[in-house]
């Protein structure tokens, strides 16, 4: 078990992949000598062959270093985290071996400034070394191709250098220039008047050089292999997508791979590609350029709906908003030109785009400023949302909102997308998917090339092999999606009261109004911000008049914050006459949910008891002998050698060996170690004649006596699933507004209107509720809608809830997903958590799962409501077939509580 390794892996967060593959540079810099190399080819050669033999044995791929140092290539798909394994191998190296001195190549100025940021500024949200307490106090010094020659020697032995240089800045400043006739030394081999020596031979002179290369594929042709190599270094970290050098030939150095198709197989830490076209698409007749035209049109389709999901998600998670964009690839300049003007132009979606278009490729901009210019897509008040390129695509646009990708004219489709998806792969929620598909998935529009794409899909190799395959209805694509908030129901009656203010005439009369609007506001906003005083366990006890006083003394603060109201003493007068009822209305239109955060405590893994089987423990000691050879008549002299007999206690050497795995913690197995390793020193003690070769015995095969114990110890270990930590519960939260994208024309059904076929009823916002906790939901089935309708119309139901996505906070699955209850429905005595699924997905891990947590989220509820008399909390999980208009509540609670 390496300790430093686990603990950078927690403190970075590292993902799966990227543990892995700093286990295999932990593993490795065991076995390397990591010496530089400085004598004799020959022996040069040799050294490299023995070192190369050691990587070999364990990683079988790597079957030549192509340096002339030892260097390992990491292949890992684009989006996984490259650089933040950069950082992981750093800070390992430092802290376990010692090694102070790294240079990082960067294949452009976009990585070169981006590694500055991310290896160099701690306030940076990407800074690599966040949580490496031992770089708090002992910051990484960071030299870059811009800085490194007025670089002294003012390095103190502690310190830790991290050179950054760009590759064509490296080149350039290590090549001959001729100045006024006169040869001058390359910029890099200059005498530096700070160090006394040229910054090269200071590099290539250090004992404890380590190179990452960052896009190891740009770092394959001569020169820049020539370069690196005359550093010197001790070890080559190389890390890339794309393990291929400029001819196309494989990397033959890998010992790691974490390919994109591999990522895509697994889910997780990139979009899921999709290639789109239009259901029934036919070219027919059509020209190239109305096709092109469709295929567009299409993807702003399939953009601006996107756009709406990634609006809604941003505000019902209260997370940032992500601003997606449309990359449309041309077959050259003219074409990118025409495609432009296309867009930019009143006749392409009624000139919705004129100014939101850009251009990118070698007749607009140089390529360096071009790549800045995409990296600022990101920022929300960008106004671009259409950039069109022609072979522009490099690494180092590390953008996450990319989401819908156009290749136009392309003569092999197939390749294009294979190519091009790379780029907008990356995930905006720290590299995570949500479980919303829109949000998680790329979509690429290839309409005239669907077929050739699918053939290509075919071939196990490929990486469209992954990648699904959607037809969209036209109808779709037409369709227009805005995004709409469904306001909580006393929220809404202020806008409602609100519009009838604005159109009062009267001064008098309107500010009187507008008073006592903002009175009633006032009081809402500040109820929720006293669910945590000892005096308050439901709503009712607002009405206290002690609780009324701080209510009334916290308006006060309120209204004196900030831009003073010219009103703030009759708007606090009106709150005071009109307390007792805002109380009421409020209570009248939420229902209570006690507000707690519901979480399982950490996973305990344990081993549970056993008897050892110890028919193979069968050790003898060995002989202990002195041998000796002559160095001229090459003699050969045995002589037993004698011992004190000071083996230690066998049993402990047995447990010393076994904690030696990292699975096995002592403080929480010693029990089952000490009767493990006794049961294995009994049964060798059986077998030895001799007891006092015992305890030589154990001391000389304790490795692999805990080996075998260990080899059954792992058919006992177990993961046991942790229990919920009972939380700390308040009295109620505040109903949350609900967030949903609604079509822009005829968008908007009643709850009771029949819709078919029934695959539409996810499309439509419903309205008319009377119950409902607010005017407007949307339902994903048939029986949702249904079961509001029961609701609306069961006697029993007083009021009734579709809770929004952030309003319950119950984890499940070892914390790491949030449920999120389908209605909640009130009656007299009890308030019931309601689940409808379908019939054939009840008895599902995940459905169970969330079951569980659902009942204990209603057991603390009524733990609490019912000391404080309110309602008690009940579960119900409901399939889908049972639910009909017909039925009502109690029906349901008789066959599923």
């Amino acid at each position: 078990m390496n300790a430093i390794a686990n603990n950078i892996k927690q403190r970075l967060s590292l993902r799966e992949p990227l543990q892995e593959a700093l286990d295999i540079v932990v593993q490795l810099s065991e076995q390397l000598s990591l010496m530089k190399i400085s004598y004799a080819q020959e022996d040069a050669d040799v050294f490299l062959q023995e070192e190369l033999a050691k990587v070999k044995a364990l990683f079988p791929t790597c079957t030549n270093f192509e340096r002339d140092f030892p260097s390992l290539a990491f292949s890992i798909a684009t989006g996984v985290g490259k650089t933040r394994l950069m950082g992981a191998c750093i800070a390992y190296l430092y802290l376990k071996k010692g090694i102070k001195n790294f240079f990082v190549l960067a294949p452009n100025l976009t990585i070169y400034d981006k590694l500055i940021e991310d290896f160099g500024n701690p306030a940076y949200h990407k800074y690599v070394f966040n949580g490496i307490s031992e770089f708090v106090h002992n910051r990484p010094v960071i030299i870059t191709g811009d800085n490194y020659m007025q670089q002294g020697a003012l390095f103190n032995d502690s310190e830790i250098r991290i050179n950054i240089f760009n590759i064509a800045k490296f080149n350039s400043d290590n090549k001959g220039i001729k100045q006024g006739g006169v040869s001058l030394a390359p910029k890099i081999k200059r005498l530096s008047e700070y160090l006394g020596e040229s910054y090269w031979q200071y590099l290539s002179g250090l004992d404890e050089l380590v190179i990452l290369m960052d896009e190891a594929h740009r770092y394959h042709a001569d020169a820049s292999k020539n370069a690196i190599n005359e550093l010197k270094p001790v070890l080559g970290l190389e890390l890339t997508a794309t393990p291929f050098d400029e001819k196309g030939r494989a990397f033959k150095n890998i010992v790691y791979e974490y390919s994109l198709a591999q990522a895509l197989t697994e889910g997780k830490f990139v979009k899921n590609p999709a290639i789109a076209t239009r259901k029934n698409f036919l070219k027919g007749s059509l020209t190239e350029k109305e096709v092109e035209i469709i295929k567009l049109e299409d993807a702003v389709s399939v953009h601006l709906d996107t756009k709406n999901e990634l609006e809604v998600y941003s505000r019902n998670n209260d997370v940032k908003l992500v601003k997606p964009f449309i990359l449309v690839v041309c077959k050259d300049i003219a074409h990118s030109k025409e495609i432009f003007e296309l867009i930019n132009s009143d006749e392409f979606y009624d000139g919705d785009f004129k100014g939101k278009v850009l251009q990118i490729d070698s007749s607009t901009r140089k390529e360096e400023e071009v790549e800045q210019q995409f990296l600022a897509l990101e920022n929300t008040d960008n106004d671009i949302e259409i950039v069109i390129h022609v072979n522009m695509l490099k690494e180092g646009w590390d953008v996450t909102n990319l989401y819908t990708i156009v290749p136009l004219r392309a003569a092999n489709a197939a390749v294009l997308v294979e190519q091009t998806i790379g780029r907008g792969l990356r995930l905006p929620y720290e590299g995570k998917r949500t479980g919303v598909d829109k949000i998680d998935k790329l979509t690429v529009i290839a309409h005239d090339n669907f077929e050739s794409v699918i053939q290509a899909a075919q071939d196990p190799n490929s990486v469209l092999n992954k990648i699904s395959f959607i037809e969209i209805e036209e109808d779709d694509l037409r369709t227009k999606t805005e995004v709409v908030t469904s306001k909580p129901v006393i929220e809404k009656s202020f806008d409602a009261e609100q519009k009838k203010i604005d159109i009062i005439t009267d001064t008098p009369t309107k500010q009187k109004a507008q008073n006592g609007l903002d009175a009633k506001k006032a009081i809402i906003y500040a109820l929720p911000q006293f669910n945590s005083l000892p005096e308050v366990r439901k709503i009712d006890d607002f009405s206290k008049e002690e609780v009324k006083t701080k209510v009334i003394k916290q308006i006060e603060e309120d209204l004196s914050k900030g831009q003073v109201n010219l009103f703030a003493s009759q708007i606090l007068k009106d709150a005071i006459e009109i307390y007792e009822k805002v109380v009421a209305d409020y209570k009248k239109n939420i229902i209570e949910i006690p507000r707690m955060d519901l979480v399982q405590g950490d996973v305990e893994a344990s081993f549970n008891v056993f008897n050892l089987d110890t028919e193979s423990f069968t050790f003898q000691a060995l002989e202990q002998e002195i041998i000796s050879i002559g160095l001229k008549d090459k003699l050969v002299v045995t002589i037993k050698a004698k011992s004190s007999g000071s083996y230690g206690n066998p049993v402990n050497n047995i447990i010393a060996a076994l904690i030696d795995y990292p699975e096995i913690d002592y403080d929480d197995n010693a029990e089952l170690l000490y009767s493990l390793a006794t049961q294995a020193y009994e049964a060798i003690k059986a077998q030895i004649d001799d007891t006092d070769n015992i305890s030589q015995a154990i001391f000389q095969f304790k490795g692999a006596i805990a080996s075998k114990i260990y080899a059954q110890m792992k058919d006992h270990f177990v993961l046991n699933t942790p229990d919920y930590v009972a939380p700390k519960v308040l009295p109620f939260v505040k109903i949350e507004p609900w967030n949903f994208s609604a079509l822009v024309n005829a968008g908007y059904r009643d709850y009771r209107d029949i819709i078919t076929p029934i695959s539409l009823i996810p499309k439509f916002v419903y309205r008319g509720f009377e119950k409902g906790c607010h005017f407007e939901y949307k339902f994903d089935s048939k029986a949702e809608q249904d079961l509001a309708y029961v609701f609306e119309h069961d006697n029993s139901v007083i009021k009734w809830l579709r809770p929004a996505p952030n309003q319950f906070r119950i984890y499940w699955d070892n914390n790491s997903k949030q449920y999120e209850p389908d209605f909640v429905a009130e009656t007299e005595g009890t308030i019931y958590m309601i689940e409808p699924k379908s019939a054939s997905e009840m008895q599902t891990l995940d459905v169970l799962a969330k079951k569980a947590a659902a009942e204990r989220f209603c057991k603390y509820a009524t733990d609490y409501t019912l000391q404080n008399g309110g309602k008690a909390w009940k579960y119900l999980l409901v399939p889908h077939n049972e639910i009909t208009r017909t039925i009502n509540l109690k029906y349901l609670i008789a066959k599923f509580s």
